[in-house]
């Protein structure tokens, strides 16, 4: 589980190469929603009276990380999307005062069975989405996450089934302990990122920062996905209409995770893209978005 934890920080640094844009976001309005004391900031693109779409990106990152080509296909496709900023990322409260715990002594205290400290959950950053749509006064939305995105966006829907018109899990995993850890090369890349001693490692993280990845929460969002632990039996309630998007090159949340994800869910649809890795490259972006659309459109909420 450990190793699973740590290469999911991989997420950003893949994203953060190649052709980008923001533009298009970042000229459309924010706004803030308070979520028990803690700030969340989003954004909404497309019409008001249109379905809804959520979108929840991975690890330490902030909604811009999903790309202009990415989400004004989708509100293209004629929906409202919602793009939000986890806590601990982007515009939203930060938890700087928490301090970064220590990895591995957190991760062997993990491994003994003892308890590791986090400031806070995999489920809080659940209700924070759920907080936004009630802001924005949205009955039931298709919830779609990456990475640790797609974690979320499973809780959304085992825990707020009412809400979850449809659930998408990009690149991400149940948690279960006995799925494949990382290839050896990605957790070595990891380590070398990580250790930030370099020229080329600085680049990296401008590059990184550049694109809305804040790097000193990944610390305590792995620990938060410790915390919340092996989801299986949460991801089992699942009864929305659920697509699974996995990269047949992923080796750092390796495809067994999404196909375990769809065992786990009953009546899901798995879908694995060849030349694609832990990242949504440019050339297979039109195949992920029309499977996504697609599976929306067989989905549409009551009275649309």
């Amino acid at each position: 589980m450990a190793k699973i934890l740590l290469m999911i920080c991989m997420l950003a640094s893949s994203l953060a190469f190649g052709e980008y844009s923001r533009v298009y976001m970042d000229s459309q309005a924010s706004f803030v929603s308070d979520s028990k004391g803690v700030s969340i900031a989003y954004k909404t693109l497309g019409q008001a009276d249109a379905e809804v779409v959520v979108l929840v990106m991975g690890l330490g990152a902030s909604h811009s990380l999903w790309g202009d080509t990415f989400v004004q296909s989708i509100v293209s496709a004629g929906y409202r999307v919602v793009l939000i900023d986890n806590r601990d990322t982007g515009a939203s409260s930060r938890f700087d005062e928490w301090g970064k715990p220590v990895l591995w002594w957190e991760l062997l205290k993990n491994q003994l069975g003892f308890g590791v400290n986090a400031p806070y959950l995999l489920d809080d950053m659940a209700a924070d989405v759920v907080s936004v749509m009630d802001t924005l006064e949205i009955d039931r939305a298709h919830i779609v996450g990456a990475s640790m995105g797609g974690m979320i966006a499973q809780i959304v829907a085992a825990d707020y089934p009412q809400r979850t018109q449809s659930l998408i899990s990009i690149m991400s995993t149940t948690g279960a302990p006995h799925l494949p850890p990382p290839s050896s090369e990605s957790s070595n890349l990891l380590k070398n990122l990580a250790s930030n001693d370099n020229d080329e490692n600085d680049s990296v993280a401008a590059a990184m920062t550049l694109r809305g990845f804040y790097p000193e929460a990944v610390p305590r969002q792995l620990m938060a996905i410790l915390k919340t632990g092996d989801r299986t039996v949460r991801v089992k309630t699942i009864e929305a209409p659920t697509l699974v998007l996995h990269g047949a090159e992923d080796t750092l949340i390796p495809p067994a995770h999404g196909q375990h994800t769809t065992d786990t869910i009953t009546g899901s649809k798995f879908v694995i893209f060849e030349g694609m890795g832990h990242d949504m490259p440019e050339a297979v972006m039109p195949k992920i978005l029309a499977e996504m659309t697609a599976h929306m459109a067989l989905w549409p909420v009551a009275g649309d």
